[in-house]
């Protein structure tokens, strides 16, 4: 079921940070990849302590709310419910997706890290709006994790109950593979790391993402 907490359009392109812990980097990648496009960011950063991820949540806050987009936090259940994030992202390390909905209260965005069908489900009980299937690709974040596969991915989405973003080993050429999927299997948006966040230049890579996806029209089938 479509949540009238989220605007799916904001999960097209959703940029996951990748844990260097340094603000200051984080704004200027963020602040690049915004300007591109980007209106979803989730905020990665074990390194960073409460009090260092409220700094990191004031700064990009106001980008994001600018452009009209989104930040949500992973894990930190407490920095997003301090009002300081529009959500927070969640997973089988996190607190039981179920208690984190209790602790963000029915108006924020919770999303779900889901790696298989159970998961999928799981999410949906716990009346999450959204999840990240991964790793669809291989992905050097993680690279002893055995990939799901474009076929895989695609049957598990069109079997899923929520909003489904694929994450893991995402470029230009694997949203080209993605093109080739029938609609009805594709996800909603694509969650990349590396590929902004790893960029000379963030700000044209996230413009050569937003290129290929236009050539992927999202699926638009209905939640059971």
């Amino acid at each position: 079921m479509k949540s009238p907490r989220l605007d799916l359009r904001l999960l097209r392109l959703l940029l996951v940070t990748d844990g260097r812990g340094d603000v200051g980097r984080l704004e200027r990648i963020v602040g690049e990849a915004v300007q591109a496009g980007v209106r979803c960011v989730q905020l990665r950063e074990p390194q960073l302590s409460a009090r260092g991820l409220l700094h990191a949540c004031e700064r990009l806050m106001p980008v994001l709310q600018a452009a009209g987009g989104m930040l949500l936090v992973n894990d930190r259940l407490d920095v997003a419910a301090a009002a300081h994030a529009h959500g927070a992202q969640v997973g089988h390390r996190s607190l039981p997706p179920e208690i984190a909905r209790a602790v963000l209260g029915p108006t924020a965005v919770l999303g779900y890290s889901a790696h298989d069908q159970a998961e999928l489900d799981l999410a949906v009980v716990a009346d999450c709006d959204f999840a990240l299937l991964s790793p669809v690709w291989a992905t050097s974040s993680k690279p002893d994790a055995a990939s799901l596969g474009v076929a895989q991915a695609a049957n598990l989405t069109s079997k899923a109950r929520l909003p489904v973003l694929w994450l893991g080993g995402v470029g230009v050429q694997q949203l080209e593979e993605l093109a080739t999927v029938v609609p009805a299997k594709r996800p909603i948006g694509v969650a990349v790391r590396s590929g902004i966040m790893g960029a000379s230049d963030p700000g044209a890579a996230t413009a050569g993402l937003l290129q290929a996806l236009a050539l992927v029209p999202a699926e638009a089938r209905p939640m059971p």
